[in-house]
This record gives C-alpha cells, sequence and structure tokens, in this order.
C-alpha cells in the first residue's frame, strides 16, 4: 500500500530531525494537490445552488488560466513567424 502512487507522492521526509522544513514541504504538496481546500470544504454543507456555482466559477478560472498561458506562451516563442508579413 505505501507503493501506490497516491501515497508515494504525499510522501515526505524529514531530515535531520527538522520537522518544520517537513510540514512546510507537507503543506506545499497538499495545497497543490487541493486537498487541505478539499477538507475546508467538507466541514460544513455545502447547499447545492453554491456547489454549482462555485464548480462553475472554478471550471471559468482554469479555463481562463489554460487559455492565458497558451497566450503568454505564444507571444515569449522567440522563433515565431511574423503573423503581418507584408504589412
Amino acid at each position: 500500500m505505501a507503493n501506490h502512487l497516491r501515497f508515494v507522492a504525499r510522501t515526505v521526509m524529514v531530515r535531520e530531525g527538522n520537522i518544520d522544513a517537513a510540514y512546510k514541504t507537507l503543506n506545499r504538496v497538499l495545497s497543490t494537490d487541493g486537498v487541505i481546500e478539499t477538507v475546508k470544504r467538507g466541514r460544513y454543507y455545502e447547499k447545492p445552488c453554491r456547489r454549482r456555482q462555485r464548480e462553475n466559477y472554478e471550471n471559468c478560472k482554469r479555463i481562463y488560466h489554460t487559455e492565458m498561458a497558451r497566450k503568454i506562451s505564444f507571444i515569449s516563442r522567440a522563433n515565431r513567424q511574423d503573423p503581418w508579413l507584408g504589412c
């Protein structure tokens, strides 16, 4: 069970007894995976209407960020063709 990918990805090694650094690393891993937000959200009941609103907002945010990252990567490419070649 310890070799399962879900557990291996969230395993943090404590080096030289430095528990604070390991705790920070674990918090960073859990927050990037979205585990902390899921647990906090599960503390209270979320009405279905609010849940749909939140999920729609998260989807819109995800789409916006992916499109913005695509546009930024396009602009920052070094060897791209000139889009206004004949102007």
